[in-house]
């Protein structure tokens, strides 16, 4: 349910903030590193614009890590010097393995490394020694929805429409979630639906959802799902607002508080074992290129074979990735700034 955005919109604003730094960036060294971080950034994205898949990576990752600092020069959280990156703070192993088995860990939560003090600025995870498979990130961006890895089941973001209205206060929230898988919607029932969603804990509280309205079976009746004319499947979703009756606001705000934002708009997203919470999409983002970047820079070989498309089934997934990656990320990065700045 993503769209294309305007990169260089995206660019403006950034460029834009540097005469006037946003939250903990408005003064000395925080400042001088905001807008040095972010002319690298612009550097960093334009060289990836020009070059092919087997450097690609290393630009577009490296501009992305340059932002991360403007980022936390930027964040109101990141107090002292907790701003100042050191080291990246992910690593990758497992490069023996199949393209979408290759691990992903993190350091520690509150060590230095660039990931792990911009994942607290955007209040998203880190994970540890504990492994992480790259299939599994990179099924969290919605760009990569159809662009699958493997013909594994998937865990993949789940699209939030817009809030249903009515012309008064409700308690209810009512929303259409999209992109339930096809597995789920052709099982048809409530079980299915309960067991699919304890990966979504958002979700999974609700209070209600739109069933078939078989009488005989009352509460117990399934799931209503619904297609699009695209074919993407849905479901009309209720939660019990906590303060009881609300106004079409306030609604819309607690569905942004279960949410998280790409490219305007609401996904829910599943949460990742051996995660405590979902990951925020610029780290996730942040996770695949580290990998694809250290890839291209260590392994050669294997990374020129795997964006062939004369010998690998994910030189196309890759290639796209790597183009919404230019299209996307500075969208991103320019909403996580006024995230961590405001």
């Amino acid at each position: 349910m993503y769209s294309d955005l305007g990169t260089d919109q995206a660019w403006e604003r950034l460029r834009a903030s540097r005469s006037n730094p946003p939250g903990r960036a408005s003064t000395g060294t925080r400042r001088r590193t905001y807008a040095a971080a972010l002319e690298h950034a612009g550097q960093m994205f334009r060289a990836a614009a020009v070059v092919d898949p087997a450097t690609r990576p290393l630009q577009v990752f490296y501009g992305l890590s340059q932002a991360g600092r403007a980022i936390a020069a930027a964040s109101w959280s990141l107090k002292g010097q907790d701003w100042n990156l050191e080291s990246h703070g992910i690593k990758t192993t497992g490069f023996h393995l199949p393209f979408p088995d290759i691990e992903i860990r993190t350091d520690s939560s509150g060590t230095q490394g660039s990931f792990v003090r911009v994942s607290e600025a955007l209040d998203s995870p880190v994970w540890g020694t504990d492994p992480i498979r790259l299939e599994d990130v990179w099924d969290l961006l919605p760009p990569n929805q159809g662009y699958p890895l493997t013909t594994r089941d998937r865990l993949i973001p789940l699209f939030a429409g817009d809030v249903i209205v009515g012309d008064y206060a409700h308690p209810l929230l009512s929303v259409p979630v999209y992109d339930i898988p096809d597995r789920v919607i052709n099982a048809g029932t409530r079980e299915a639906l309960a067991d699919f969603l304890t990966a979504y804990p958002a979700v999974a509280q609700h209070d209600s959802y739109v069933t078939t309205r078989a009488l005989s079976l009352g509460s117990e009746a399934p799931p209503d799902y619904s297609r699009l004319e695209n074919g993407i499947g849905g479901l009309t979703v209720n939660w019990q607002m906590p303060q009881g009756p609300a106004t079409t606001t306030e609604r819309r705000e607690h569905l942004r508080s279960m949410t998280r934002p790409y490219a305007g708009e609401r996904y829910f997203l599943p949460v990742l074992s051996p995660m405590e919470r979902e990951l925020h999409p610029l780290m996730a983002w942040w996770a695949v290129l580290y990998t694809l970047s250290m890839l291209a820079r260590y392994q050669p070989a294997t990374w020129i074979k795997l964006i062939s498309v004369d010998d690998s089934q994910h030189a196309l997934p890759i290639e796209r990735l790597l183009e919404r990656a230019i299209k996307h990320l500075p969208l991103l990065i320019a909403d996580a700034i006024a995230e961590v700045s405001s």
